[in-house]
């Protein structure tokens, strides 16, 4: 049975409570259109857990607890923090999502999972973690995948500072605490067939043959086939390092589920190549792509029942594939 969570408190609890009592440092961001369960539980990152009073997980070096209240989303890290930057940054708290979904394209099936996913965010994550992570997800559930990276990381991750009362945390591993590992300690950590993937990436990274910042500098085409020249990364995974790392919106990451809902909605009855289904996604989905695709896979994969027939866009027999 899981052990009783501690409550995150708010700021409010915490008034005129001296620094040196509190087991946490506490910080409210203010927040308009923000769905704070669907951003973290839409398969994007994997080291966040849900809990009664909102949610845990590790950004960077710091533990990090996430609960909601009208209007803003409560921090609670376990060391002091002057500079916020950093959760902004990665929560994405000051994007114009209206914007964003304004390019949307206005079909019947875009328009409800906007509506039944509406607030979704997608984080900006560490290059090398969001790596790593996707390679490790490879033919896995977003459980399965949740219960390796938390393996590794209990085994080789940095031990971080916790508020009292919550269970140990670690930081994920860097790149050369796993180089330094052999394939069977990988293998141990359940991983199976992807842990000589991470091992010769982890390698690479740490020895200076592939450079996660020159990435940055690249154009969405060349970051691709770079990333897509180490052990183990396909187009998927590129494509989710672009666009969960690199903020690159036109990359349109097409899993099982996502390859499902557009044939389902935009080819029905019809037998298309997967490269086609590529230029359509660019073609369609417009200059946030990406975000259509996140919006797509979180509803199809926990809203609608994938069994069921879905009615194709009546717009889409006018468009170009």
């Amino acid at each position: 049975m899981r052990q009783q969570e501690r409550a995150i408190p708010t700021e409010q609890a915490l008034q005129g409570v001296t620094l040196e009592h509190r087991s946490a440092q506490i910080k409210t961001v203010p927040v308009e259109d923000y769905d704070l369960d669907s951003t973290l539980n839409s398969g994007q990152a994997f080291r966040w857990r849900r809990y009664d009073s909102g949610w845990q997980g590790v950004i960077g070096s710091r533990w990090v607890g996430l609960s909601v209240a009208p209007g803003q989303i409560i921090a609670e890290t376990a060391e002091p923090c002057t500079d916020w930057s950093w959760l902004r940054n990665y929560l994405q708290v000051d994007l114009a999502l209206n914007e964003v979904l304004r390019t949307f394209p206005q079909d019947a099936a875009m328009q409800s999972a906007v509506t039944a996913c509406r607030g979704l965010r997608l984080v900006r994550q560490d290059p090398w973690e969001c790596l790593a992570s996707f390679i490790l997800s490879s033919t896995k559930q977003i459980l399965q995948i949740q219960q390796i990276i938390s393996l590794l990381c209990q085994r080789y991750g940095k031990p971080l500072t916790v508020p009292v009362g919550q269970a140990p945390a670690q930081a994920f591993p860097c790149p050369a605490r796993l180089a330094s590992l052999t394939e069977a300690e990988l293998r141990a950590c359940k991983m199976g067939f992807r842990a000589p993937y991470l091992l010769q990436t982890a390698r690479a990274v740490d020895a200076g043959q592939f450079d996660l910042a020159r990435v940055q500098g690249l154009s969405d085409e060349e970051a691709r086939f770079e990333l897509m020249g180490l052990p183990g990364v396909g187009r998927k995974i590129a494509d989710c390092v672009l666009l969960f790392a690199y903020g690159r919106q036109t990359a349109f990451p097409i899993d099982v589920w996502v390859l499902k809902a557009l044939r389902q909605l935009y080819f029905p009855r019809r037998a298309v190549k997967l490269q086609r289904i590529y230029r359509f996604t660019r073609e369609y989905f417009g200059p946030n792509a990406g975000y259509a695709q996140q919006y797509l896979f979180h509803y199809m994969r926990t809203v609608r029942d994938p069994r069921s027939a879905i009615q194709s866009p009546k717009s889409h027999g006018s468009r170009k594939s």
